[in-house]
């Protein structure tokens, strides 16, 4: 037993409870990936955008991959700020309102966007006029990424943010040396406190993003069958 666990009893505790909530960072994190790359493919091949696919790096840091998905979700705000802007130049102002009037049929809306689609991009499938009603009139890139960039970028700039991604593998003293640098009790209660405060915000809006993706890729998924 360490000496420090001796000084501090409720160390060894402490320390599971923080590899148990840095796994579970990590697993949403690397949800949010996949996430992310999926609605990339969906805007790639049916939108004509060209959005960079991303991978976590292993031998990097919690903020290192924090700040490549937030890259990511930046680029897709700019391609669908860029469709809205199409959008709004090729249509008239009366038709552009309608694809934001949550009374209008979605099929009309649908319809419309098709045609901004088929200048846009030379021909255009049903497909494309729907993922992007889809993404233009959900709160999916008003309010769901943008939140979710907010709370990756907090926890970017947190006590989490120098972490290795790897550090699992390493062992308990290896990760509490690496995350603290020494064994304090103090210092593992504020680590702890640190995880649990954003982790369940940052979960609560990870499945939100999540859900939004999976709502737009499964009507896909099925105007393609």
């Amino acid at each position: 037993m360490a000496l420090s666990d001796l000084l501090y009893p409720e160390n060894p505790k402490r320390r599971q409870e923080l590899i148990h909530l840095h796994q579970e960072l990590l697993d949403c994190m690397s949800m949010n990936f996949r996430a992310t790359n999926e609605l990339a493919g969906v805007l790639n091949a049916h939108l004509g955008c060209t959005i960079t696919h991303i991978k976590m790096r292993e031998n990097s840091t919690v903020k290192e991959n924090c700040d490549i998905i937030i890259r990511a979700m930046s680029e897709i705000q700019r391609q669908v700020q860029k469709i809205d802007g199409d959008m709004k130049e090729k249509l008239e102002p009366v038709l552009y309102q309608k694809l934001y009037d949550i009374k209008e049929p979605e099929l009309e809306k649908i319809a419309i966007a098709q045609k901004v689609f088929s200048i846009v991009l030379g021909e255009a499938t049903s497909t494309a006029g729907m993922v992007a009603i889809k993404l233009l009139s959900s709160n999916l890139i008003t309010l769901t990424v943008c939140k979710l960039l907010s709370l990756l970028a907090q926890i970017g700039a947190s006590v989490l943010g120098g972490i290795s991604i790897t550090i699992l593998g390493l062992g308990i003293e290896m990760i509490l040396h690496a995350i603290l640098g020494a064994v304090e009790r103090n210092q593992l209660l504020a680590a702890v406190r640190s995880y649990e405060e954003h982790l369940a915000e940052f979960k609560e809006a990870s499945e939100k993003y999540q859900h939004a993706i999976r709502e737009v890729t499964s009507l896909v998924r099925h105007q393609v069958q």
